[in-house]
């Protein structure tokens, strides 16, 4: 496994968004923050909002339930990389457990199994009352050289 310290390029991006950095433009769009950080883990919130996340059957659409547990498994992803490192998902699976209207949801993310080339994620999206209401899991692809150039 690729270990890593804090000092990474990544990692001054995590820690900049926490202390106000401007947002990527999805997390803007969508409206999910991140709230911590860590080696192999992250954590995302997202208060939903009918008026912009809802399906037409009123409960939040799926894939704004998936959008919040990506970010989450992407930067627990990106904690793990070394310098140069970048990364792409190659799989990506949800399963939801109940709907959600207007509910203040938290995305846990954890890497469960990093080799050099592969990191395997999972994400639990739970409601207010600490309900899960969606589990993830996602496979990652490390890229190196000129494949994470530009990235």
């Amino acid at each position: 496994m690729t270990t890593t310290t804090e000092e990474t390029t990544w990692m001054k991006k995590a820690r900049a968004l926490l202390t106000g950095a401007e947002p990527p433009p999805i997390a803007k769009l969508i409206g999910f923050e991140l709230v911590d950080v860590g080696q192999g883990s992250a954590v995302f919130t997202l208060v939903g909002d009918p008026s912009k996340h809802a399906n037409p059957m009123g409960t939040m659409h799926g894939g704004v339930l998936v959008d919040l547990g990506d970010a989450a498994m992407g930067f627990a992803m990106a904690s793990t990389l070394a310098e140069g490192e970048s990364f792409t998902t190659v799989e990506l699976k949800a399963n939801y457990f109940k709907p959600v209207w207007t509910s203040r949801l938290r995305a846990e993310a954890r890497m469960v199994k990093r080799s050099k080339s592969l990191g395997y994620l999972e994400c639990d999206i739970v409601d207010e009352e600490k309900s899960l209401v969606c589990k993830l899991a996602s496979t990652c692809m490390v890229l190196r050289g000129q494949a994470a150039a530009g990235r």
